[in-house]
């Protein structure tokens, strides 16, 4: 297995991605928000890049049972049931709902690695299940970080070496590249206490700045989740241990 890293989606264009296996990866905050929704029911999530295209989507699919979830510049959309932060992904608000998600950077970068033939979502939340998954795959794998307007993250880039860090000590013989490696290092230098490393990053400032503090708290839970998201034909929905048919 090789595993990539990609520091910022600006590195590669939609057909890179072609056939290959791709980790999307958007702690702050749409990453940790799929996979909420789903534990707590939702029945698939459809990532957009656009809003124009989120309204057009929630209001001609899904039989009325889908709610428009996301952000503008960590802001909560007009119109849009949800915004952007995990805790709002109750089982009250999401169960058995189809969620047409919009957000500036997550939802973004898994559309753009739409012809991924495994397109799988990691937060810190889930990152164990991920590596083991992956592990399964048997795949060369790229690490697409979300970052934030095309520019560099540090949590991102953070939890993809700990991803590294977690299919590696799982036993696998590894080719990491050099961007790789470089994520292993910033993971070691600054993931030995995840929530201030969250508070530390620029964009954790701008959460907490906006009254977000809690977001913080649930992100930077590590391994609290088993569920899986699975990107296929334009909707992601939640796998355990097996490939998604």
């Amino acid at each position: 297995m090789k595993i990539n890293v990609l520091l910022s989606p600006l590195n590669a264009d939609e057909l890179f991605f072609t056939g290959k296996t791709t980790v999307v990866i958007d702690v702050l905050r749409a990453s940790t928000v799929i996979v909420n929704a789903f534990e707590n029911g939702a029945k698939e999530v459809v990532p957009v890049s656009s809003m124009e295209f989120a309204m057009k989507s929630s209001a001609n699919a899904f039989g009325g049972l889908s709610i428009l979830g996301g952000e503008r510049n960590t802001k909560k959309i007009d119109g849009f049931t949800l915004g952007n932060s995990p805790l709002e992904y109750t089982e009250e608000n999401v169960s058995g709902k189809s969620i047409v998600h919009f957000t500036t950077n997550g939802s973004k970068a898994i559309v753009k690695a739409k012809f991924s033939e495994n397109l799988v979502v990691c937060a810190f939340s889930n990152l164990q299940a991920v590596a083991e998954y992956l592990l399964q795959l048997k795949e060369d794998v790229q690490i697409l970080c979300a970052g934030s307007n095309g520019m560099f993250c540090m949590e991102d880039t953070v939890c993809a070496g700990k991803l590294i860090e977690s299919i590696t000590q799982l036993g696998e013989s590894v080719e990491i590249t050099d961007a790789g490696k470089a994520s292993l290092v910033l993971y070691k230098t600054f993931g030995t206490d995840i929530r201030q490393m969250l508070s530390d990053s620029e964009h954790g400032k701008v959460l907490m700045d906006n009254g977000l503090g809690e977001d913080l708290d649930f992100c930077a839970l590590v391994n609290s989740s088993t569920v899986i998201p699975f990107f296929k034909a334009g909707t992601i929905k939640p796998v355990k241990n097996d490939k998604e048919e």
